[in-house]
């Protein structure tokens, strides 16, 4: 049986380890290698976790953080970058600069900032380390709507409000921001994608299910696994979130773990 010749591309992601694997890099990883993209990684904190919630926090250095970094980008040919939990100041810094410096290529930051269970992912502050620094060195930014509020010290509770919030977070520093409102209720799922001139609406039936751990980690990589692959970036957003409500879908019986289960990134469910 022969083989193919074709090389992947490579994406880098830059995120706190899961335990659980619903999340971070972990689903990073799945992403990555669910949509054809060669997967590297830099771990920036390693945490206790499962379906019901986070136990404890322990953040890397930025010197092994960096380390990490430098060993993939000296090798590899990255052609895009996932960013998801930081943690720290130090490790918020440290990415933006080499973003600054060129070092990391199609930059998608997920502000990992509150877990879905509610758990605080950073120490405080760094919120602000993130707008200051990062997000000027950003292509796209895709904070959830607790993310925003954390961000812009507002709380957002009309579609008006996320359309102002969308326009606010990305005078920041983003070239894109797709502002996620899942956390509304109603019959749809309705993102945002501002470019600072105009916003452009993305809608998806709301999936009944309680498996929505590490959703938002999952779009972020599914984004940058399609910039990787050379579309572009509207066409990934799409691509992105079209992947993540299959993934959804795929996992809305599942019972794995007791609280808030994974997503299905590899499309069991269909092939099974």
């Amino acid at each position: 049986m022969g083989t193919s010749s074709k090389t992947p591309p490579v994406g880098l992601a830059i995120a706190g380890s899961d335990s659980g694997a619903g999340a971070g890099i972990q689903a990073d990883i799945k992403t990555f290698s669910a949509l054809g993209v060669y997967a590297a990684t830099a771990v920036t904190a390693v945490t206790a976790q499962n379906t019901k919630g986070v136990s404890r926090v322990q953040i890397l250095q930025p010197d092994m953080v960096e380390a990490q970094i430098a060993a993939v980008t000296s090798d590899f040919v990255v052609r895009a970058t996932k960013v998801g939990m930081l943690g720290s100041f130090e490790n918020v810094s440290l990415v933006a600069r080499l973003a600054s410096e060129g070092q990391l290529e199609k930059l998608v930051v997920d502000p990992v900032m509150v877990a879905a269970s509610g758990d605080r992912l950073m120490n405080p502050g760094v919120d602000r380390a993130y707008a200051d620094l990062l997000f000027p060195n950003t292509l796209l930014l895709t904070p959830n709507l607790r993310e925003a509020e954390v961000l812009l010290k507002a709380t957002i509770t009309s579609r008006q409000e996320m359309i102002e919030a969308a326009f606010t977070i990305r005078s920041t520093g983003p070239t894109f921001v797709l502002l996620k409102g899942g956390h509304f209720d109603g019959e749809e799922s309705v993102d945002l994608l501002c470019d600072g001139n105009s916003v452009l609406e993305l809608r998806a039936p709301r999936i009944a299910t309680a498996n929505l751990h590490g959703t938002g980690c999952t779009l972020s990589s599914a984004i940058a696994a399609h910039l990787a692959k050379g579309f572009d970036l509207v066409s990934a957003v799409k691509a992105g979130k079209a992947y993540v409500q299959r993934s959804i879908k795929g996992s809305a019986l599942w019972a794995i773990g007791s609280g808030s289960g994974p997503l299905d990134h590899f499309n069991w469910s269909e092939t099974s």
